[in-house]
């Protein structure tokens, strides 16, 4: 069978398994292991495919080719978001960390090219980075339960641009929230783990689930259980 990998623990696992199918290898982050018949660990990464199903499901009108999108960190799932809306086709890309020597080191590891649309850019220019954007990504864990929430005003923000963000507790991050508040369209992050696990599922169980409302309601009963 095997586990799915969560932050902040996915580059950790990248090192530690045995091998690694060829996007975990480009992105240089696991969050799917699959322990084969003879024991050894092999990493997989659904991060992307997941995101992108869940983008399209709460967004259809946006289209990648539309316009600059700007993800707000530089973790493992920033990586597979980053390079999964690059070769969807975004033509710009401007990337926010904390620490611009990490989201740096993201860009020269994804190579091939993408440092040619990726522009990354200084925390204290986050507000700035906003403009003109028709996708908003935070892929951080500010607004999880537990955490401080993410300090962005949304004022440079286009009202046409979709704001999608990865973390799914609490489902209504302040993001989100903010967001809705203005007028853009907002897409949760429970869609992103729904359809992360569907080919994880596949490859344990050897069968493909859909994703369904009726899931989607189940998950959510079991988040409320955890709520503080």
């Amino acid at each position: 069978r095997g586990a799915n990998v969560t932050v902040p623990h996915k580059e950790a696992v990248f090192r530690a398994v045995d091998r690694a199918d060829g996007i975990a290898e480009r992105l240089r982050a696991v969050n799917t292991i699959v322990v084969a018949p003879d024991g050894s660990l092999e990493g997989r990464n659904t991060d992307g495919y997941g995101f992108l199903e869940n983008l399209k499901q709460g967004s259809t009108g946006w289209r990648p080719e539309g316009g600059a999108a700007m993800v707000i960190g530089a973790g493992g799932a920033a990586r597979a978001i980053i390079a999964t809306l690059l070769d969807a086709g975004v033509p710009e890309l401007r990337l926010v960390n904390r620490t611009e020597k990490r989201a740096n080191q993201l860009v020269a590891d994804l190579g091939g090219g993408a440092g040619d649309r990726i522009s990354v850019m200084a925390w204290e220019d986050r507000g700035a980075a906003l403009k003109d954007i028709t996708l908003l990504v935070n892929t951080t864990s500010l607004g999880m339960v537990g955490n401080p929430a993410l300090s962005l005003s949304l004022e440079p923000l286009p009202e046409t641009a979709v704001v999608t963000d990865i973390v799914y507790n609490p489902l209504e991050t302040p993001l989100l929230a903010a967001a809705r508040a203005r007028g853009n369209l907002a897409v949760d992050g429970l869609g992103m783990l729904l359809h992360q696990a569907r080919p994880s599922f596949a490859a344990w169980f050897g069968q493909d689930p859909e994703v369904t409302e009726d899931l989607r309601r189940f998950i959510l009963e079991g988040l409320k259980d955890k709520a503080p």
